[in-house]
């Protein structure tokens, strides 16, 4: 590790062969506590590459506990890294239940909150789920609720390894990188939503090469989804596109009318009162537009505003709420 780190301080960066031996021997535990915190700090002062990038995500992907769920569905996952700093509600997650309840199948990647207070894995237990990992029971989830969640750590022996060491330093770090591109489901259709341009273009790049219907989004202001407060970017199966909100048929929103609750109990009562449809109109929306993106992810033919009244007849008719409750009671 001593050389690793004198690596990271000369600013040289590392080939794909050794960014997979790094994440390898993290995962086997062949580094202390302070030399994986060391690192981690030291490596997030500097921009990732996709030598990197691809490195790190073989070794994750070869040490996941395997799961086979394609072969039966057509999967789509709502995923962002987080790291944005901007603490909204759990968008993604409430708009996975929306696209599950308009009858897609969801394999939702998910974990706790590092840089921010509340992550799909902790509004999802705190609101009762059981984490699991056996194929047979996800399958059952996916044919019975229309989703499945995927708690990241159950999969990934990286993850759980440092796990602590996130939550000590608690800003993001190049596993916030990794997250959607590991999901262990290895999901036919992704939408990814991503803290800076600079890796949208690199994620692009990525999923170029892959046979998956994709799309990266980036808001303008910083967003890893879209939040209506500001334009957003894409990069998708059909090029690069920048999408005004006043071209959607929306107005800008104040970045307050979707901010997180302080704890995970607040954030909580957040998702159920959208899910139950006593949701704020900003809140709805954003959940919606978010939910439409993904729905026109599986359907790239589709219209963004068909899209969304899919998303909308989900919502609105208790749909998405009868896809959580089916899966909460599945895990239990």
């Amino acid at each position: 590790m001593k050389a690793i780190l004198n690596h990271l301080f000369e600013q040289k960066t590392f080939s794909r062969s050794q960014s997979k031996e790094i994440l390898t021997n993290i995962t086997l535990g062949k580094y202390n506590t302070s030399q994986m915190a060391a690192f981690m700090t030291a490596y997030c002062m500097r921009n990732i590459t996709v030598d990197e990038l691809q490195g790190f995500r073989e070794a994750m992907t070869e040490l996941c506990v395997p799961i086979n769920l394609t072969s039966d569905f057509n999967l789509i996952d709502l995923c962002g890294t987080g790291g944005d700093g901007k603490d909204t509600f759990n968008i993604s997650t409430l708009a996975s239940f929306v696209v599950a309840g308009a009858g897609y199948h969801v394999a939702k990647h998910g974990n706790y909150g590092v840089s921010s207070g509340c992550g799909s894995s902790n509004v999802m237990e705190y609101l009762g789920y059981k984490f699991v990992n056996e194929e047979d029971l996800l399958k059952k989830s996916l044919n019975e609720a229309g989703i499945c969640f995927l708690h990241a750590p159950l999969f990934h022996s990286a993850m759980k390894t440092v796990a602590p060491i996130r939550r000590e330093l608690g800003v993001k770090t190049f596993f916030n990188m990794l997250g959607p591109m590991v999901n262990p489901a290895q999901p036919q259709n992704q939408i990814v939503g991503v803290f800076s341009l600079e890796l949208a273009r690199l994620y692009a790049y990525l999923y170029q090469q892959s046979d998956k219907n994709y799309t990266i989004l980036h808001a303008l202001e910083g967003y890893d989804e879209i939040s209506l407060t500001c334009d957003f970017k894409t990069f998708s199966n059909e090029g690069e596109q920048i999408h005004q909100i006043a071209g959607l048929g929306f107005e800008k929103i104040d970045a307050s009318a979707i901010s997180g609750g302080s704890t995970v109990e607040e954030s909580a009562k957040i998702f159920t009162s959208v899910l139950e449809r006593k949701g704020s109109v900003e809140q709805n929306n954003v959940v919606l537009c978010n939910a439409a993106m993904a729905i026109k992810t599986i359907n790239q033919q589709k219209q963004f505003s068909d899209c969304y009244y899919e998303a909308e007849v989900s919502l609105t008719s208790g749909k998405a709420l009868t896809s959580f409750k089916k899966l909460l009671a599945l895990s239990n």
